[in-house]
């Protein structure tokens, strides 16, 4: 069976990128399809921009900067397709991704969700073709900056990017969205992981194509929501022998963060994400328990899709270092024949 669409996008101050993205996208839509547009009260004209672009979307005004997650949220009970495929306003689909991102459903492949492969730089070259997930829960694009050639088939990764994340809306209603309060970043994660716990499988299709304007630039709370939130899926998600077994390591990256973040900049946010996360923690422990209750697999098989390397550029030359590469490999091999995984 073909799947309908329910495209949703979530504005703030989107009227440039949707000047480029939704021409490359409504050719993409077909009968049944729907255009579901989350404007997080922005001051550019891009409601204007919308209705003069697309004039069957359907805008939904949240009234407030209410955050990328919780406007997702809000976007997705509006949403009456089979697929829900969440998409950032600043990536533009390649001609084909229409179908193509229907591809996994069609084909029965038992993904619990997917995403397409993320390009950037005008779709030369790849910005996410799945996002690692490190066990101290560090996350980064992966195959950031290689050639579009060297993008993967199709198959299972780790973590979801997204910047084009189609899941079947049922799914969807089940996992119970995006956690609300991390505003931004670590959304996808958090869902991608939670989806792992309760037996998901999680893939790419890298025939859809979407061009990322993407630029690793950082507004004034990146680095607080980033680390925030991190801790904050760590929590919610992992297991608890896991999150045992890893709380020496993680106990090591903060003492190695903390400095780093002063040196570069951004050790006032790092402090804010501390305080935030220490504010949050009997909230996120009720949620904990919600999250835990719907595990079906072992904590050995749910740490088989975390990784031990680091190897983003965008994380210190240091810590991708062979020294601190074998150590890491090293001590998440403990960890893993202490989890039963032999």
């Amino acid at each position: 069976m073909r799947p309908t669409l329910s495209v949703l996008i979530v504005t703030w101050n989107s009227r440039k990128e949707l000047a480029r993205t939704l021409p490359a996208l409504l050719p993409e839509l077909g009968e049944g399809d729907e255009l579901i547009v989350v404007d997080n009260d922005s001051g550019d004209g891009t409601a204007e921009a919308v209705a003069s672009l697309a004039p069957a979307a359907r805008l939904v005004q949240s009234g407030h900067n209410a955050g990328f997650a919780a406007a997702c949220n809000i976007g997705a009970e509006q949403a009456r397709g089979d697929l829900l495929v969440i998409l950032n306003p600043d990536a533009a689909p390649l001609p084909g991704w229409g179908e193509a991102i229907r591809r996994p459903w069609i084909e029965e492949r038992g993904w619990a969700a997917w995403q397409a492969l993320v390009a950037e730089e005008g779709g030369t070259r790849i910005n996410s073709a799945g996002n690692p997930v490190h066990f101290t829960g560090l996350v980064w694009a992966g195959s950031h900056g290689r050639p579009i050639e060297a993008a993967p088939p199709a198959g299972e990764v780790p973590a979801l990017s997204g910047a084009c994340l189609a899941i079947p809306r049922g799914t969807w209603v089940d996992a119970g969205g995006f956690p609300e309060r991390f505003f931004l970043y670590h959304e996808d994660v958090d869902l991608s992981l939670r989806l792992r716990l309760a037996g998901g499988a999680l893939g790419i299709e890298p025939t859809a194509v979407v061009d990322h304007d993407y630029e690793f630039g950082a507004r004034e709370h990146k680095w607080r929501w980033l680390e925030r939130n991190r801790w904050a899926f760590l929590i919610r998600v992992y297991p608890a022998s896991l999150l045992f077994l890893v709380a020496p390591a993680l106990i090591a990256t903060e003492l190695a963060l903390v400095p780093a973040a002063i040196a570069g900049g951004w050790g006032r946010q790092k402090l804010a994400a501390l305080a935030d996360l220490a504010r949050w923690l009997p909230r996120l422990l009720r949620e904990r328990r919600r999250v835990q209750a719907t595990r079906t697999v072992t904590a050995a098989e749910f740490a088989a899709w975390l990784s031990a390397d680091l190897d983003s550029p965008f994380i210190p030359a240091a810590a991708r270092s062979a020294p601190a590469r074998i150590a890491l490999r090293a001590y998440w091999r403990a960890v893993r024949l202490l989890l039963g995984d032999r």
